[in-house]
This record gives C-alpha cells, structure tokens and sequence, in this order.
C-alpha cells in the first residue's frame, strides 16, 4: 500500500523505490529526510498553486537534489548541484525515461539554489525549488497549514536541522569553493570556511583580458 503524509502519495513505482534505497544508501539520514521533506512540501504547493506535476520526477529530483554533498557522490570539479543533477539523469535514463522529462529533472536540481528564476519554468523545476525553499529558508512557511508541516514534520523530523544542514553545505563544498561563486554557497564557505575568499565579480570584469 502506497504511503501518504499530509494527504501527499508517496510514488511507489519501481524507479521511486529503487530511488529511495539509492538516496537512503548514500546520504545521511538528515539529508534524507530532508529530501522527502523537500518532495512534500513541493506537492504541497503544486497543490495549493493547481499546478499540474508528473509526482515520479518531482520525487526523484527532490532525492536526488543534495546528492552531491554526499561523500559517494561529490566531485570537486563543478557544483553540488550538477552532480546530483547529473546522477538523476543517469538514473532516469537506466529506468528508459530520456529527453526532455529527464532534462527537466536535470534542470531542476541544477538550479534549486538559483533563486527566483526556476519559479517561472516547469512545474517539477519551480516546486523543487519551492520545496527546498520552503524546508531550508522557511519561504512559503504560512502556504501550507500547521497540520500538514505536523504531519510532515513527524514523518521526517528537523532535529537541529538548520545547523547541520549548514554543516553539509560546508562539508560538501569546502573543497570545491571556487565553484561557489555566484551561488548562496559561497555564504556559507564565508561564514564556516577560515581564509575562505569570495571571488568578486566586479574585480573579474576590471582584470579580464580586455584591453579598454
């Protein structure tokens, strides 16, 4: 029987368990519960928005978005959020789903820590971006009802989830730093990295290569 929080069916598919015990796998528990708290919520406001989602990719891009901050599956050569993106692309194609529902997914995790401009595309794309909003920043904390951030809460539970997620951020790019510019990671490095410094745009333009 397909399990439901907050009114929300969790996918039961194949490609949906089979994503659950990769994630489950890979990441740490509070990165999990994170994931389908970001899923959750994202159902939640497609819901409240009449916004009509395929819940199959919205689940595994939720899943799948921080996968990158994970030990398994982090490079140091790009973002965290390509690297989860690229891992669900090559999940969706193993599963035979390709084109664009898998570039939508791509899409989706590679931008949920771009603010503002996922909310203007495809559903999928501007609810993982509202779920993870709404979960790390408390954006669109009143769009839901108390019973519903009950139920979800209770479900996967937010012990001291504001410091370790910053915890993860820290971990998952502090190796990578330069690939935080322009990004909110690089606030993070700011604060929790010692000798971290951003590189500034303005200064990249006024030394580029362009004589005038």
């Amino acid at each position: 029987m397909a399990e439901s929080i907050a009114g929300v069916q969790i996918p039961d598919s194949a490609l949906a368990r089979e994503a659950t015990d990769l994630v489950r796998g890979a990441a740490s528990p509070m990165l999990f519960d994170h994931s389908r708290r970001v899923f959750l919520w994202g159902s939640l406001r497609g819901q409240e928005q009449d916004l009509q989602v395929d819940p199959e990719l919205l689940y595994v891009g939720a899943l799948f978005h921080d996968l990158g901050l994970t030990q398994h599956y982090g490079r140091t050569d790009q973002r965290f959020e390509i690297d989860g993106a690229d891992q669900a692309h090559r999940f969706l194609a193993e599963h035979g789903i390709t084109g664009e529902p898998a570039d939508r997914v791509w899409t989706a995790i590679a931008l949920h820590t771009t603010p503002e401009v996922p909310l203007h595309m495809a559903p999928e794309i501007a609810l993982l971006t509202r779920g993870v909003e709404l979960d790390v920043l408390g954006t669109g904390y009143h769009a839901v009802t108390e019973q519903q951030r009950e139920a979800v809460v209770a479900a996967h539970p937010r012990t001291d989830f504001k410091n370790r997620i910053l915890a993860a951020f820290t971990a998952g790019t502090q190796d990578r730093p330069a690939t935080t510019f322009g990004t909110v990671n690089a606030d993070v490095l700011a604060h929790f990295l010692p000798g971290f410094l951003r590189d500034d745009f303005v200064e990249i333009i006024k030394n580029s290569d362009w004589p005038e």
